[in-house]
């Protein structure tokens, strides 16, 4: 469950900082990315180079560093998390996340985070029970934030008491909670999301090669708005100039036959989006070496075609089966028609058909207009952006599961 999962851990002053340590490699070994902010306090018990060394990012510590605001910047940093988790929470940081201040990095991000928040106290027994604690944490329970601990036990200071830091198991087992918990801004969490995007290329010799002129763009920002709403997500994606989404477990492969391998590995999953122009045939008999030009008579290519991954996983069986599958169909004419009756013949659940005539400058642009074909009918999209058509797309498909009972990925649908 957090595996491309994105953690901002913000390491407040205290001794239990220390435990940070291990958060961040017991985190790291379930597949979730780690980004640091270390606090005046917490750089006290932790170093900045122990936590870039099992993060292995950079570790960022004051809001003034015009290297870091010019690379980062707080906006930044505390959005592109899933989650923000203040670990361990002192009684003074609590305090400043109650009352709205922002004097330092950490306060900063989470003042301007717009992303989910879970505090993980950690501070002496009577500080703990202290009125003003109690107050702050009550305020903060009611604005969403969510609280982990503390637990009772012996202390540094030799007293004993509730306020000693969670244990990292327990740490790590409430952050899988919250990733597999629906919510109302992540409706598909617990849910697993297979999406291919971008072309292919089909050999013809080392120098030579098969394609088409798809960007990827629809595809990759599907995947984002997928993950978005909560859903673990692996891209499958073919060569293209676009960065790799964050927070995605990213695949990247060459030919059909290589993004066939990679989606099956990738099942089971609840849901699949075959966004990719895969190239519908290739050369029979690829040639180790670059052909050359021989009397200007151009060479035989014969072709076989590729495998068909959309049919693939639509007449899949049992738990291989996606409980939902959706194809893109590109045409150049009788869009509706063609698509409709690909649909039919693929044997997907929903098929979205894009016009991607040369005039429509769908291919490598940002926009695109598309048709919803399913059992229901066609339902006619406005043109729009790819972004907002990725997310119009994860939306329906959120409303598609809330609908149906929750069953473990790879369950068998029949059962």
């Amino acid at each position: 469950m957090l595996n491309g999962k994105r953690i901002l851990l913000i390491i407040s002053g205290g001794i239990a900082a220390y435990k940070s340590l291990e958060l961040i490699r017991r985190l790291r070994e379930r597949g979730a990315g780690v980004r640091c902010v270390l606090t005046a306090g917490g750089a006290h018990f932790v170093t900045p180079l122990s936590l870039a060394a099992l993060s292995e990012d950079k570790v960022y510590t004051d809001i003034f560093s015009l290297t870091d605001e010019s690379e980062m910047g707080h906006i930044r940093l505390s959005r592109e998390a899933d989650l923000l988790v203040v670990a361990p929470a002192s009684a003074d940081i609590l305090a400043k996340m109650a009352a709205g201040l922002a004097d330092d990095l950490a306060t900063t991000a989470l003042l301007a985070t717009d992303k989910p928040v879970m505090v993980v106290p950690a501070m002496n027994v009577r500080m703990w029970e202290h009125a003003a604690t109690r107050a702050n944490i009550a305020t903060l329970e009611k604005r969403g934030v969510i609280r982990v601990g503390p637990v009772a036990g012996d202390m540094a200071c030799g007293e004993y008491g509730e306020g000693r830091l969670a244990d990292v198991p327990e740490i790590v087992a409430a952050i899988t909670r919250f990733f597999a918990t629906p919510s109302a801004d992540r409706p598909l969490a617990g849910r697993r999301a297979l999406v291919t995007s971008g072309p292919t290329r089909e050999p013809i010799d080392p120098v030579r090669f098969i394609a088409n002129h798809s960007s990827g763009k629809q595809g990759h920002a599907i995947a984002e708005a997928l993950s978005r709403l909560g859903a673990e997500t692996i891209l499958v994606s073919g060569p293209v100039t676009l960065p790799d989404p964050q927070g995605l477990s990213v695949v990247h492969i060459e030919t059909a036959r290589d993004m066939l391998k990679a989606c099956e590995k990738a099942l089971p999953v609840d849901v699949a989006v075959c966004a990719a122009a895969v190239a519908d045939w290739r050369v029979k008999d690829a040639k180790d070496q670059k052909m050359k030009k021989k009397g200007g008579k151009p060479p035989s290519l014969a072709l076989v075609e590729n495998p068909d991954i959309l049919k693939t996983l639509s007449t899949a069986t049992g738990n291989r089966r996606p409980s939902l599958v959706i194809g893109f169909g590109a045409e150049t004419e009788d869009l509706v028609k063609n698509a409709t009756e690909k649909r039919k013949r693929k044997g997907c659940d929903w098929l979205l058909a894009n016009d991607v005539s040369p005039q429509s400058g769908t291919f490598g642009g940002d926009s695109s207009r598309l048709y919803l074909i399913h059992d229901g009918g066609v339902e006619n999209w406005p043109k729009m952006s790819k972004a907002d058509a990725a997310a119009r797309l994860a939306q329906r498909v959120a409303d598609h599961f809330r609908d149906l009972p929750f069953r473990a990925v790879g369950e068998d649908a029949s059962r």
